[in-house]
């Protein structure tokens, strides 16, 4: 048998290209910026080796280093805490909600479930402390195979290490399912060139192979180095024909060759490797324990390390993570259960009950009630340590092994829930089969088919999910009230997601269903409020709805904080969620949209929610479009954008297509509108439709186009969709005035008339006054617009000010009224340009020309020099926040922060914090 080839350089032969990128990585590091790479390719290709090279050139670097282990994935954290065990002595200078969020994740002490992005700042932390001392290189292999939780986290501290002196290389098998680091830098490693396979060959196996033996080898391993140094056998063997099967994977092959090396060890060598092959940490003393209750001799162990399949040291650690594989899958089902039957008895039950729970469920021949209910038990925990995804993966072993049937279907239903929490679809989706299976009682059906249609709504927030929430419902009312008013109020949010696109209940039929259900309790719960006042306001109109609904915006904002914290975060889900454009624009209460914004925000950083932040800071971006403060607002987009990829969720589109149609740039808002509709279409999601029509309509009335934006201004209000139909309704009156067919906008004249006047703010009277002044003429026009400027004047919002000022100034210039026209026009220009609206803003400048005033486009400030994430931590810095105050609120290091703020100054050209109003002031 041939022995595996030990010279490191004989492992890196051919890999000059990936070498290369390794050092520049490692010098990047050394220079004092972070280098993040991902290194690609299939089982055997040689990333475990380049990780060991790159480990060996890291002269002066602090490593640490940790592997996925398939067995492990289930365990929340578990890698993440074996890469982190050598920092944790710099644990003490986390902040204190990172420290304790951190240390609750690694089981260090007991608390609520922590987020993962105070879970992923305490690591950034960590890590940027650590390179503070001296350079870091952390070096993660198999990230295929590492839990849920540890990837996410490990994803997070990727993105956003740019000032530290760290080197984070990740391995990972070509696999569908490494979503979390899709987008990082990354290097496919293939196959050996031809002579560089042929010389490894001939450096695996010293004897003479005839050409065509050898020839075959080097084709079939297509330039695979573990292929070519591990499946060649003994001189004889290959001479008479090369038994390997071309139609099998690599991988597949490459745990043959691996599985008939472990088949010729002695049986008790085999005992051994199969326990350390099921025991996922490498606890050599673990193992020895292990060992001794299944009576293995001490020296099993050196005929392992003698085929080159194990080492055995303070760590047991494979050859490879398919030699485990290969021992693991190769061998019977009773062995299973024996090795895992001694690794719990030896695991202390005290210490690392989880685990032990975890081996006793892969010990069990068939359901037991006492497994499954220390799964269950463990289920709590391992939520606190990882969320939902853990605590599903154990409620789903435990409603597995559960012998009884009533008890399995409650279990399999809390197991399906988690799974939806987690967006384990796939998983919930079998559960719920399981569940179905029964017996269960009326409750337990209605709980399962509630869960079947927020599975649907989860996946495609489209037109089948309204029916099944309804459905869902009417079965809850009789038996659990409070169960079947959320379910009501997730119908209605469904119902207006649906819109005009939905092929079940509408709104209207679902807030009827709502009336007539189960009244709310007293006192009512917020979520109660929040489902009367949109049941109220569907029913019976806009003028009739706005006393509930103010009752639900107030309620909302009388709520501090959310009574649970590791609950559905009620106030947020209130305010971001089941309306996309919440209470206060269907109110048009600018006041109460900033407080609310800020506040959503505010609560979601605090409780690290990962499901809402997007929401929350999309919901604060667009306050900020109509602020005029559009670079902060793509700040606030490209944020909530990098949270969902890293949470790996699909990022929101509401703020991004009105900032796009507020920029006034076509090709691009166009493309961006285009791409959304496609994807809206497809899923039935009518809601995202019309605010796409609303944003083109917008954008063309912007641009002067005015017979663009009226067919899609029409469109967009074809369907009174909350939230937003107000402001399609104003871009119809512009678009059909500017038009000359004043007759199409008599009609959503009075009905935008009704909601603004049922609304009563500045707001609201601003934009009704502008609107009637589009239709009006002579003295009535001038006092309406009038009215309009001195109404919104009022507000926090600036947007319609300054258009209100345009279109006054447009009105006045067309009368010749010159220098009238200039005192509104010049203060509109201002805004549009400084803001940078385009389109409005070439509006506001024609007009001036054509007053004879002579102005000049705005030239770009040093503030626009700046990127989306310089110019929030500019402004940031600019209201008196420290670097660690700025580094927490948008999750990056302090270090980082310094860095930005570094390109800031020189961009700026001002040399302290202390300069920065006054710079960013002249810059505007």
């Amino acid at each position: 048998m041939s022995v595996p080839v030990r010279d490191p350089q004989v492992g890196v032969r051919g890999r000059e290209r990936e070498l290369a990128a390794l050092e520049r990585a490692l010098a990047q590091a050394r220079s004092g910026s972070s280098a993040v790479l991902v290194l690609r390719g299939e089982a055997g290709i040689g990333k475990t080796t380049l990780l060991d090279c790159t480990e060996r050139r890291a002269v002066g670097f602090r490593t640490v280093r940790v592997a996925g282990i398939e067995s492990e994935m289930e365990l929340p954290f578990a890698s993440l805490h074996q890469l982190c065990a050598p920092l944790l002595g710099r644990l003490r200078h986390l902040p204190a909600p990172q420290r304790d969020a951190l240390s609750v994740a690694f089981a260090l002490q007991e608390g609520q479930a922590p987020n993962r992005f105070l879970v992923g700042l305490a690591v950034l932390g960590l890590l940027a402390g650590a390179a503070g001392e001296r350079p870091l290189v952390c070096l993660v292999d198999d990230a295929q195979w590492l839990d849920q939780g540890s990837r996410q986290v490990l994803a997070f501290a990727a993105r956003r290490l740019m000032a530290e002196p760290v080197a984070l290389v990740f391995a990972l098998r070509d696999s569908p399912g490494d979503h979390e680091l899709g987008g990082l830098p990354e290097l496919i490693v293939g196959g050996l060139s031809e002579p560089d396979a042929r010389a490894l060959l001939a450096s695996a196996v010293r004897a003479p192979l005839d050409p065509l033996v050898r020839d075959r080898i080097v084709a079939e391993a297509h330039g695979n180095p573990m292929a070519l140094l591990h499946l060649p056998r003994t001189p004889a063997e290959l001479a008479g024909g090369f038994w390997l099967s071309g139609s099998r994977p690599l991988a597949s092959r490459l745990e043959n060759a691996f599985y008939q090396r472990y088949r010729s060890l002695p049986q008790d060598s085999r005992r051994l490797l199969l326990t350390a092959a099921a025991e996922p940490t490498g606890d050599a003393s673990l193992l020895r324990r292990a060992a001794g209750l299944l009576e293995i001799p001490p020296d099993a162990a050196a005929p392992g390390e003698t085929a080159g399949l194990v080492e055995f040291g303070t760590r047991v650690r494979f050859r490879h993570p398919l030699v485990r594989s290969a021992i693991y899958h190769g061998t019977s089902a009773p062995d299973h259960r024996a090795a895992h039957r001694a690794l719990a008895e030896a695991t202390d039950p005290d210490l690392d009950p989880d685990r032990r729970a975890w081996h006793r469920a892969h010990a069990a021949s068939g359901p037991d009630e006492s497994i499954a209910l220390d799964l269950e038990r463990s289920a709590g925990r391992a939520q606190v340590r990882g969320g939902a995804a853990a605590q599903a993966s154990f409620l789903q072993a435990a409603a597995e092994l559960t012998p009884d049937p009533a008890r399995r279907v409650t279990r399999a239903l809390a197991a399906a829930q988690a799974h939806i929490d987690a967006g384990g679809a796939d998983q919930a989706r079998n559960l719920l089969a399981v569940a179905e299976a029964g017996p269960f009682d009326d409750l337990q059906r209605a709980q399962l088919e509630r869960l079947r249609a927020r599975l649907v709504f989860s996946q495609v927030r489209g037109s089948q999910a309204p029916r099944l929430l309804l459905d869902a419902a009417h079965r809850l009312a009789p038996l659990d009230a409070a169960l079947a008013r959320d379910t009501l109020l997730e119908a209605a949010g469904a119902a207006i997601f649906a819109g005009r696109l939905s092929e079940g209940p509408g709104q209207r039929e679902v807030a009827e269903a709502a009336r007539a259900g189960p009244p709310p309790p007293t006192p009512p719960r917020t979520v109660d409020i929040l489902l009367d006042g949109i049941v109220t306001r569907i029913i019976e109109g806009y003028p009739a709805g706005v006393h509930a609904l103010r009752r639900a915006q107030h309620a909302a904002q009388q709520e501090d904080k959310p009574a649970a914290p590791d609950a559905d975060m009620r106030w947020l889900w209130l305010a971001c969620r089941m309306t996309p454009d919440p209470l206060a624009t269907e109110l048009w209460d600018d006041d109460a949209w900033y407080e609310l914004a800020t506040r959503a925000v505010t609560l979601a950083r605090e409780a690290g929610a990962l499901a809402v932040l997007p929401m929350a800071l999309s919901y604060q971006a667009c306050f900020q479009v109509h602020a005029g403060e559009l670079d902060s607002a793509a700040a606030l987009i490209d944020e909530a954008t990098a949270i969902s990829e890293a949470a790996g969720g699909v990022p929101m589109m509401y703020a991004s297509l009105v900032l796009a149609a507020w920029r006034g740039r076509e090709a691009q808002a166009l493309d961006l509108i285009g791409t959304t509709v496609e994807e809206v279409r497809s899923r039935g999601e009518g809601r995202s439709l019309a605010l796409a029509e609303y944003a083109t309509a917008l954008l063309y009335n912007g641009l002067g186009r005015y017979d663009a934006a009226l067919p899609a201004a029409l469109r967009a209000c074809r369907y009174e969709d909350l939230g937003f139909f107000g402001w399609a309704l104003t871009e119809l009156i512009e678009a059909a005035a500017r038009s000359d067919q004043p007759e199409i906008a008599a009609a959503p004249l009075d009905m935008l008339t009704e909601h603004t006047r049922a609304s009563g703010t500045a707001w609201a009277l601003g934009i009704q006054a502008c609107s009637r002044a589009l239709l009006s003429d002579g003295q009535a026009a001038d006092a309406l617009y009038q009215e309009a400027v001195e109404h919104l004047s009022h507000c926090r919002i600036t947007v319609p000010l300054a258009r209100a000022r345009l279109l006054y100034g447009e009105w006045l210039r067309r009368r010749n009224r010159r220098q009238e026209s200039r005192r509104q026009l010049a203060p509109a220009y201002e805004v549009f340009s400084r803001m940078g609206a385009d389109g409005f803003a070439e509006r506001a400048r024609r007009e001036l020309l054509a007053t004879g005033e002579t102005v000049r486009k705005r030239t770009v400030g040093a503030l626009h020099e700046l990127t989306s994430q310089e110019t929030q931590i500019a402004r940031l810095a600019k209201d008196g926040n420290t670097n660690a105050e700025i580094a927490a609120q948008l999750f990056i290091s302090p270090r980082t922060v310094e860095w930005h703020l570094g390109n800031v100054f020189t961009k700026l050209g001002v040399s302290s914090r202390r300069h920065l109003r006054t710079a960013l002031s002249h810059s505007q």
